[in-house]
């Protein structure tokens, strides 16, 4: 199956005040990084401006100038082109890379695949579903994860 071409980079959550502004859940590192990128969702969205708040962010779009306007974006995703994403350095990943991947222990036994990345305070988790539908965390460290491309291979210690 090919991977979408898109990566999502927020979620409108709701309306914020009467003028057109949004509410939106990150995806992000922060702000700033959405801020990077101008339009959305193949244009049809132009960021004007965006703040952090409260744990998120406020985002004014220049389609939309009212509150019905911003109502009607509720749960609208941002999207961008992979390729409009910056290059990574080495080491680094994007979420949406990881999602997907056939999983593989490090003695070579077919774990599943990789069907989400969490990242809770502490550092980012890979979850892991296993052919049975049953499902087990990974944290995303050398340690646990020694390498990543085309497939994930896990450490044998860090299998259930």
């Amino acid at each position: 199956m090919p991977k979408d071409n898109t990566v999502t980079l927020a979620a409108v959550s709701g309306a914020h005040g009467v003028t057109g502004e949004v509410r939106l859940k990150l995806f992000t590192d922060d702000v700033a990084s959405l801020k990077k990128h101008k339009t959305f969702n193949d244009g049809k969205l132009t960021l004007k401006n965006a703040r952090p708040h409260k744990g998120g962010a406020i985002a004014r779009f220049a389609e939309v100038t009212d509150r019905n306007g911003a109502e009607a974006l509720r749960s609208t995703v941002l999207t961008i082109t992979r390729e409009d994403l910056p290059p990574l350095e080495e080491g680094e990943y994007y979420f949406s890379d990881l999602a997907g991947l056939p999983c593989v222990s490090t003695d070579g036994e077919a774990l599943g695949e990789c069907v989400a990345v969490h990242n809770f305070g502490a550092g980012d988790i890979i979850e892991i579903e296993r052919p049975n539908k049953k499902r087990f965390m990974v944290p995303m460290n050398e340690d646990a994860v020694p390498e990543w491309g085309d497939l994930i291979c896990i450490s044998s210690d860090y299998c259930e």
